[in-house]
């Protein structure tokens, strides 16, 4: 990794930050389900379990390289020491299509 590269936020790759995916979000459980289950197949996305949307893995977020500032939700770099978290709590539960 070059020595400007970005780097990741000190968690697992398996848990969002809580600006992303807070711990009250009511499909947090299958959506953590699904991320898991695209990681350990080694997939670069899933469909979120509410929408059917693609939504792309921390896994493959964090081949970019970079943050691309699109809120992500499974970003690796969010809360990191070169991507500062979000001011605030935790966002809401989306209404509807999310990343």
């Amino acid at each position: 990794m070059p020595a400007d590269a970005p780097r990741p936020a000190d968690r697992p790759l398996t848990e969002p930050h809580p600006s992303r995916l807070g711990p009250d979000h009511p499909g947090r459980a299958a959506i953590l389900a699904a991320h898991a289950g695209a990681l350990a197949a080694g997939r670069p996305d899933y469909p979120d379990p509410a929408t059917g949307l693609v939504v792309l893995t921390a896994g493959a977020l964090l081949g970019r390289g970079t943050c691309c500032g699109q809120g992500c939700r499974h970003c690796p770099y969010v809360g990191g020491p070169d991507v500062p978290a979000p001011r605030g709590g935790p966002a809401p539960a989306p209404e509807g299509p999310t990343r």
